[in-house]
């Protein structure tokens, strides 16, 4: 069992750094951002740039990986944002690991102007997104016979030309995808390109069936897998536990957490970061107790 820990991209860059030097001196395993334009009810609130924050978190930390929780087409396209990644996964020493998902349908994604898409279009997009993003990282590397002349592809949304990833990502053949799904289309995308599977349950249910369902859609992604000739044990799952509740909220309240998920056969758990106020409001002195136990919560002791 790993933890991995969200750290919201609210605070300048002087403030926020003591909080990834710390997320790695408490020995969390990965430290997460999201990639969004502007996020829910946090909206009208400072919110910075991603690939910027991620690469800086790469300059102040040394062994914690380090990625996006998670990164959508809502607003990128493949060609400049695999650039953008291949740059992190060099400064950071081959600590990137790119969450990717479909992209919701409110606050970010019509920032760039384009119309609001059905959830089957989201889902026709990622798979494209998706496909195209994963050849442009594994290229460019000395492995790749074609990495001077580049990828050269056409697709319905997409389309690269003469793309150069050189010299090529630190991680080969690229850096690992965790692959956000929910429905079975998109697990489909999980099944091709993901080396793990996140998801946030469902919504609007209650604890004890938010608990059902994570372990009712665990059990759809096999069925997905098997279908497409994946072993299901290859892919790792990643679950955010603050879906059904602020996991936070004491440290008892988060060592359960964690003890259900290593039942449901999670990988690793996902918490968010105490805030002030509001959404994953919390103390920071619960956190410190959290991270005092670590070991023995991932069943190290």
């Amino acid at each position: 069992m790993r933890i991995g820990i969200v750290l919201l991209p609210q605070q300048r860059w002087r403030e926020d750094a003591r909080r990834w030097r710390a997320a790695e001196e408490m020995g969390f395993d990965t430290a997460w951002t999201y990639d969004h334009l502007s996020w829910r009810d946090l909206a009208g609130q400072p919110w910075l740039a991603t690939v910027p924050l991620l690469a800086a978190a790469a300059a102040v930390t040394s062994t914690i990986r380090l990625g996006t929780w998670v990164a959508s087409p809502n607003f990128r396209h493949p060609v400049p944002f695999a650039k953008d990644l291949l740059g992190l996964d060099d400064i950071s020493g081959g600590r990137l690991t790119v969450g990717l998902g479909a992209g919701g349908s409110g606050f970010d994604a019509t920032a760039t102007g384009g119309p609001p898409l059905t959830p089957r279009e989201r889902v026709d997009r990622f798979a494209e997104f998706t496909d195209l993003l994963d050849v442009l990282l594994s290229s460019g590397g000395a492995d790749d016979p074609g990495a001077a002349e580049g990828t050269t592809r056409s697709g319905e949304r997409y389309a690269a030309v003469a793309a150069r990833m050189l010299p090529g990502t630190v991680q080969r053949p690229r850096p690992p995808f965790v692959v956000a799904a929910n429905g079975p289309r998109s697990m489909r995308t999980v099944a091709r390109h993901g080396q793990g599977w996140a998801t946030t349950g469902p919504e609007d249910a209650d604890e004890a069936a938010w608990w059902r369902a994570v372990g009712d859609l665990s059990q759809r992604l096999d069925g997905v897998c098997a279908d497409l000739g994946r072993d299901p044990a290859t892919v790792e799952r990643y679950l955010n536990v603050d879906s059904a509740g602020y996991a936070m909220t004491s440290a008892d309240r988060f060592a359960d957490v964690v003890g259900r998920a290593r039942e449901a056969g999670i990988d690793e758990v996902v918490v968010h970061w105490p805030r002030a106020e509001g959404v994953y409001a919390g103390d920071e002195a619960v956190l410190e107790a959290v991270a005092a136990d670590l070991d023995a919560l991932r069943g190290r002791a």
